[in-house]
């Protein structure tokens, strides 16, 4: 008999073999959607988390690395690196951003892909690394190895679209994100293994009660 039951995002995918270096990923959100996605922890659907607030929209596919999270030792490295104190993990898995030159238009899908690089984002004092990748098997993006490869107008609009999509119309207070810092591919590499020490010692704890 074939098990009737769909795997939990999650807890229930491999993040990959070769992991850091291949990453596999659950996409919540494409650039086609207008409303916020992301996968309720407790049913495993997709759910909406709330309109988008502006017309930007995510330039990139978006969603997560399975069996990863942002505990203590990726806030710890977010500290180390950016010279701050009182930062935490976030409580989430990891987010990572998908480049890719195809045109897909819905997520709750899974896509295999190279981390280039990221973005260190901090969310009132919260560490929400944002992981850049490309797909695999890509024509046009593929030759990338590291975020530094990538056009300047690329990476600019994933910043803006990271520091500005927790705004509120007509609100003149700003939502406290900063993105510190942008690195490259082997840096990226690090807060990966980092969120997946994270993510067993999570697992560790449930598994003590």
């Amino acid at each position: 008999m074939f098990d009737k039951f769909m795997a939990h995002p999650w807890h229930g995918i491999s993040p990959g073999k070769n992991i850091p270096e291949v990453i596999t990923t659950f996409i919540e959100m494409t650039p086609h959607d207008n409303v916020k996605y992301e996968i309720d922890k407790e049913s495993v659907f997709i759910k909406v988390d709330r309109p988008q607030l502006y017309s930007n929209v995510v330039p990139a596919l978006y969603g997560f690395i399975p069996q990863t999270y942002c505990g203590r030792h990726i806030a710890q490295y977010c500290m180390d690196m950016s010279e701050r104190s009182n930062i935490e993990g976030d409580g989430d898995p990891l987010d990572v951003c998908i480049m890719t030159e195809r045109n897909i238009v819905h997520g709750n899908i899974l896509i295999h892909a190279k981390p280039i690089g990221g973005f260190r984002m901090i969310d009132n004092n919260q560490a929400d690394d944002k992981i850049v990748a490309i797909m695999l098997g890509d024509k046009v993006y593929g030759e990338w190895n590291d975020i530094f490869e990538m056009p300047e107008s690329l990476r600019e609009r994933l910043l803006h679209y990271f520091l500005t999509y927790k705004q509120i119309p007509g609100r003149n207070e700003k939502a406290k994100v900063e993105i510190t810092h942008v690195y490259g591919r082997e840096e990226a590499h690090e807060v990966i293994k980092r969120s997946i020490m994270d993510y067993k010692e999570l697992i560790d704890l449930k598994k003590s009660f």
